[in-house]
């Protein structure tokens, strides 16, 4: 499994046919596998790597959202949502977010591309993404980092939360919750800046500072050093960890869209060393056109 380094890049018919392979390879029974051609849901569809794992027809019913206790010493997440806990979170196989996300209110999400932007994406579909940066080992970035399917666990401290990713080129991403403002001019990464804060029981993450060597999604929706995006974080019961992610970029698109995705929860689950850059099998597959 190791050396299996990105599958996202196969954005087109190969990406869907691994797609519908089950989540899981459970410890004592196999999931059904989803129709062919079917959006993923959560987990890692087809990995199955993580220790301590049954399969997701071992996971137990939804209870209540968990919380961190009351204690001054956590800071800002004293008393709020127990985003992470004794497992860790199964990230969806999102290849395109347009036709597998929802927006907020479960309707279909319409990409308000610019021209520019649009004959970008319809490139880079007619190529068959061959030119993904993840293919070639590159952190995904934002918001895709919870679109590709490696699994996460979340640490909230007091003026900080982490989130550790399995995959996604082996990264973490840090999220500040100390109350500062972005950087006036930051230095622009993959990851960007990201400051957090709390709305009732959302966690609300709010990034901007990003490189434009990074696409949204397997697919290819592009974007640029003015990406601005805002993602909020529920946990509705124990076993859902909803992600609304809000993208704005005035010269890829015309207006700020969002879209909305679920990871679920693994119990009892740890991460794996996973090292994309050894022995990479699938730079083979980029061939597009």
């Amino acid at each position: 499994m190791k050396s299996f380094a990105n599958v996202t890049m196969l954005a087109a018919s190969a990406a869907l046919a691994i797609a519908s392979v089950a989540p899981l390879i459970a410890q004592e029974q196999t999931p059904a596998q989803p129709a062919a051609g079917a959006a993923p849901t959560g987990g890692r569809q087809g990995f199955g790597r993580g220790r301590g794992r049954g399969g997701r027809g071992n996971r137990p019913p939804a209870g209540p959202t968990p919380r961190l206790p009351e204690n001054p010493l956590l800071g800002v997440n004293s008393g709020k949502p127990d985003l992470g806990g004794k497992g860790m979170w199964q990230v969806p196989y999102i290849i395109d977010m347009q036709k597998q996300g929802k927006t907020p209110d479960g309707g279909v999400v319409e990409v308000p591309f610019t021209a520019d932007a649009k004959k970008i994406f319809d490139e880079r579909t007619e190529t068959h993404s061959k030119d993904d940066p993840e293919g070639f080992c590159l952190p995904p970035g934002v918001p895709r980092m919870m679109y590709t399917p490696y699994p996460t666990q979340i640490y909230q401290m007091a003026d900080r939360i982490l989130f550790i990713f399995e995959g996604g080129a082996h990264i973490w991403r840090l999220i500040w919750m100390d109350g500062r403002q972005h950087p006036k001019d930051p230095n622009p990464t993959y990851l960007g800046d990201a400051i957090g804060h709390w709305e009732g029981d959302t966690l609300v993450v709010d990034t901007v500072g990003f490189n434009d060597r990074t696409w949204l999604d397997a697919a290819g929706h592009p974007h640029g050093e003015k990406l601005h995006v805002i993602e909020r974080f529920t946990r509705p019961d124990s076993n859902t960890l909803q992600d609304a992610a809000t993208i704005e970029d005035p010269d890829y698109y015309t207006k700020p869209w969002t879209v909305v995705t679920t990871a679920t929860w693994a119990p009892g689950q740890e991460l794996f060393e996973y090292i994309c850059q050894e022995n990479n099998r699938d730079l083979k597959h980029l061939v597009g056109k």
